[in-house]
């Protein structure tokens, strides 16, 4: 158990302050009780002393892609990019195709480590290694768990790379259903024929699962699913089945038109924003009309700070967005509930962040939404609780040695670099 004394609690729905001390049960259904401890502390408690400090429910990311770690200062692709088309021809997918098991690895550990650096405790994750399928869900399922970070994992089922390659996605999804739950993964509708499409929808229905893909990030997208398939992109995830699913998961939705934004609003399906990563290929800016309620927020590989991504969503929004500063924080804290009422374990009340934040001016449960949006950052970030196990204690992780895992790392992105 641990014990956090003397902070000041903000909770996270309510946003209600209140000075207490609070103990912390460990397991991924673990407690937490809220008191002022005067009794025999049970045996083996760690306590730790958060006078000033701020503590609240740690932080989750809806939409993210481990496979992307190694990336940062990689060469110049073979031909400047273009168009989007062309970032995924000459960026991702040449990446993607060079990772093994040990980049893989070496990937999953060094994003979990940025997560409970930034306070995030629970990542859902688009997985692509096309020559190197088989054992990798489970390779960065055990990167995670060693670090302490909670995971919902799939598999970007394609068919760029060839019907066979499609066939091992779905049996390495399968596989890893036997052991773990987690999503049915398709990467779009413009690399996944009928075939795919139908067989992933119905391991999805078999599995009690969902479908995570990305939908509409660029504007072809949607030209070739009219081309090919005669229909818009939402309306051939319809007819397919995928929208059917409350735990499907729908990446980007930029491009949708009014009928699109309706079939997504009045499904159960929910949205994931990912802004960052659209300004960044220059596909366009999220647009929340229409779409419902069920949105959260992604970085999509970009980085692993889900409070910088909250702000990014809010400043861009300003623009091109019905958002306000409640509703930041809403999206910020949806994938709470989407975890929540899909019943995913690991993302309970006893993940838990401290943050060391000396505001000048007074943070009151009536101006929290400013102190979100323009004050509280990952720096303040001092402790990470993640299913009441403390993973991170003064900005230092516990579970795991960092600077062997960054050496590492280096071997495995000269490894990746040399391929590309």
């Amino acid at each position: 158990m641990i014990l956090l004394k003397n902070g000041t609690w903000i909770d996270w729905q309510t946003l209600e302050f209140k000075q207490t001390d609070i103990l912390v049960d460990e397991g991924p259904d673990g407690l937490v009780r809220f008191t002022s401890w005067k009794d025999d502390l049970p045996g083996e408690t760690r306590t730790i002393d958060c006078s000033g400090k701020f503590i609240t429910r740690s932080f989750a990311n809806g939409h993210h892609h481990v496979y992307s770690a190694l990336a940062r200062g990689m060469p110049a692709p073979k031909k400047n990019p273009e168009n989007f088309r062309e970032i995924l021809r000459y960026v991702w997918w040449n990446l993607d195709r060079a990772l093994d098991l040990e980049m893989i690895r070496s990937s999953a550990l060094v994003t979990a480590m940025a997560c409970a650096k930034n306070g995030v405790t629970f990542v859902i994750d688009h997985h692509a290694s096309p020559f190197a399928v088989e054992g990798s869900l489970e390779t960065i399922a055990r990167a995670f768990d060693e670090v302490g970070v909670g995971h919902l994992l799939c598999y970007e089922i394609s068919d760029r790379d060839g019907i066979d390659i499609a066939g091992k996605g779905l049996a390495e999804t399968a596989d890893y259903f036997s052991n773990r739950p987690g999503l049915v993964g398709l990467h779009a509708s413009f690399t996944v024929g009928n075939e795919t499409l139908k067989k992933a929808v119905q391991l999805a229905l078999h599995t009690n699962s969902g479908i995570h893909v990305h939908v509409a990030e660029d504007i072809t997208d949607e030209e070739h699913c009219v081309e090919q398939y005669h229909r818009r992109v939402i309306e051939r995830l319809l007819d397919a089945g995928v929208l059917q699913f409350p735990k499907s998961i729908l990446a980007h939705c930029l491009h949708l038109d009014e009928h699109e934004r309706g079939l997504v609003g009045g499904s159960p399906a929910w949205v994931v924003q990912n802004m960052e990563s659209n300004m960044n290929n220059s596909v366009g800016f999220f647009n929340s009309n229409g779409l419902g309620q069920r949105m959260m927020l992604g970085t999509d590989g970009m980085h692993s700070d889900m409070l910088r991504s909250a702000k990014a969503a809010f400043f861009a929004g300003h623009n091109y967005d019905s958002i306000d500063y409640a509703g930041t924080y809403r999206r910020f804290r949806n994938v709470h509930r989407y975890l929540e009422s899909n019943r995913f374990s690991g993302d309970g009340e006893n993940n838990l962040v401290v943050l060391d934040y000396d505001s000048p001016t007074p943070l009151t449960s009536a101006n929290f939404h400013g102190h979100f949006l323009f004050g509280i950052e990952s720096r303040h970030v001092v402790h990470v609780i993640a299913q009441g196990r403390l993973i991170l204690e003064n900005g230092n992780l516990l579970s795991v040695d960092e600077k062997a895992i960054n050496k590492e790392s280096l071997i495995q992105a000269k490894r990746l670099w040399a391929l590309l």
